[in-house]
């Protein structure tokens, strides 16, 4: 299992992905990374991710350590579907259905209650995990291939800009991933809206892409 002293100054192996149509072998690598304990960097509707294994332990703490981030802040996973969704934090909430539903895959990420098996260091002891199904080509066959959830936080030292393309990544955190899907810029450039559907009413806890009038419609708020 990799770890994050296993790649000294070793820079990132890049990997040129069509984004529409990425290769089967890129992501069969890249699901290997992941399998491993490694990290992966990649795009999504939105910016740029840095992917590890979410039930691996050892894996969450590397992107921790790469990023610079405070054990106090939470980390969202990305799944590929509302099945996976369920499969991980059980049954949803009507609401959280409704959106998923609505706006999946898209730029919303659902604060859902964390399931027993979740690493705490993403929940930062909170008790609940954000989930987003991505509407990237990329993000999604490297979801699929791995099986689980993968971590969804920003490829970028915390603090700093989010890294748009693979020359950011590369920039930041080259010697701290493993391997980088380069699929040319993100193409949304504003993190997701997210909604914390653990409450009744909903609340929305970060304003994006999905507007508030939109969702406060949809839930007949």
């Amino acid at each position: 299992m990799m770890r994050t002293g296993d790649r000294p100054n070793a820079q990132a192996v890049r990997l040129a992905v069509a984004p529409q149509a990425p290769s089967s072998r890129a992501i069969a690598r890249a699901a290997s990374v992941l399998r491993r304990g490694g990290l992966v960097a990649f795009p999504t509707d939105t910016l740029y991710a840095l992917g590890a294994d979410a039930l691996n332990p050892l894996a969450v703490r590397r992107v921790f350590a790469a990023k610079g981030r405070s054990l106090r802040s939470p980390i969202p996973l990305l799944v590929a579907d509302l099945t996976m969704a369920i499969q991980l934090v059980g049954e949803l909430p009507e609401a959280a259905v409704r959106l998923a539903e609505r706006y999946w895959p898209g730029p919303l990420t659902l604060v859902l209650w964390a399931p027993r098996e979740i690493c705490t260091l993403l929940t930062a002891g909170t008790d609940r995990i954000g989930l987003r199904v991505p509407d990237s080509a990329i993000a999604l066959a490297l979801i699929r291939r791995f099986g689980g959830p993968v971590t969804g936080t920003s490829a970028n030292r915390s603090g700093v800009k989010d890294s748009m393309d693979a020359h950011d990544v590369l920039r930041q955190l080259g010697d701290q991933v493993d391997l980088i899907l380069d699929g040319g810029p993100a193409v949304g450039g504003n993190p997701s809206t997210v909604v914390d559907v653990t409450m009744s009413p909903p609340a929305i806890v970060r304003h994006g892409p999905v507007q508030q009038e939109e969702i406060l419609n949809l839930l007949g708020l």
